[in-house]
């Protein structure tokens, strides 16, 4: 089975309706959700989630998966633990009616002005990962972790420190095939977290880096990174037949707070980014 495409549309734009647009002019008709006009899914009331869900089936729209916040880059491990609990609980059902399995959440940043020692701090990760994955199994959901921002995200060591720990087949990995090597300034990190954690993977973003004039990563087209061809190879040669999805990082970067200025340039690199991708696949 080929791959299967989707994205981050929220990079497109801020507005669903656009988002559905900049969607179709790829070719494709299926979003990743995160922001619906300006405002984060999980955290839309029944009204707003209801009108969300009836535009995306008015327009033929697939939802690939839910771009949740839990554990997230602004929930460190000294936060309040309910919010997370919370969240899964209101998106769950939300997802059973998009017909989606996949949450994507990290594993809490270590508190910035007043980190935790690392065997507590790891600790309670998978204290909140074992009693969230018992709520997402009871759900029939799968927590996915992003290899982002967490003790999961340190590398692949730690995030099958996790997966061992917390032992529930609620718990798998969406691999981002940017974030690694953006995160250790070293274009082969991506492809070091890939080859161990390969038969984790239930999901992909497709993030692109390249080294800069300065030395240091900067985001690209995914044609334009020295990784990206190989990783997509060998998703392929290994069977994988799972969600393809693209969060350029070019217009707007949603864990940075930078949002879509022009919607117009939004959209055109979105689905530039789109099309390039897809060449890069079918010259595989």
């Amino acid at each position: 089975m080929a791959f299967k495409f989707t994205g981050f549309a929220d990079e497109a734009s801020r507005v669903l309706l656009k988002q559905i647009e900049a969607t179709k002019e790829a070719g494709w008709s299926s979003i990743e959700l995160r922001l619906v006009d300006a405002k984060h899914v999980c955290d839309e009331t029944d009204a707003e989630w209801a009108a969300t869900w009836a535009t995306l089936q008015q327009h033929g729209i697939v939802v690939a998966g839910f771009g949740g916040q839990i554990a997230n880059w602004a929930r460190p491990i000294s936060g309040d633990f309910q919010k997370d609990l919370d969240e899964l609980r209101r998106v769950a059902p939300r997802m059973h009616q998009a017909g989606t399995k996949l949450l994507r959440i990290m594993s809490y940043p270590n508190d910035k002005d007043h980190p935790w020692p690392n065997d507590k701090w790891r600790d309670e990760v998978i204290r909140r990962l074992r009693e969230l994955a018992k709520v997402a199994e009871g759900e029939g959901v799968i927590l996915a972790h992003e290899n982002c921002s967490g003790y999961g995200g340190l590398g692949p060591a730690e995030y099958m420190e996790l997966v061992k720990a917390v032992n529930s087949p609620a718990l798998k990995l969406i691999f981002d095939t940017g974030n690694s090597s953006a995160h250790d300034n070293d274009t082969e990190a991506s492809w070091r977290y890939y080859q161990a954690c390969r038969k984790e993977i239930v999901h992909v973003h497709i993030k692109s880096y390249r080294r800069g004039d300065d030395g240091k990563m900067v985001t690209c087209y995914p044609d334009e990174d020295p990784v990206q061809r190989r990783l997509l190879a060998d998703l392929k040669a290994t069977g994988y037949n799972g969600w393809i999805s693209i969060e350029p990082h070019l217009a707007a970067a949603v864990h940075a707070g930078k949002d879509v200025k022009d919607e117009d340039k939004g959209k055109t690199i979105y689905v530039e980014y789109a099309r390039r991708l897809t060449k890069l696949i079918a010259g595989l």
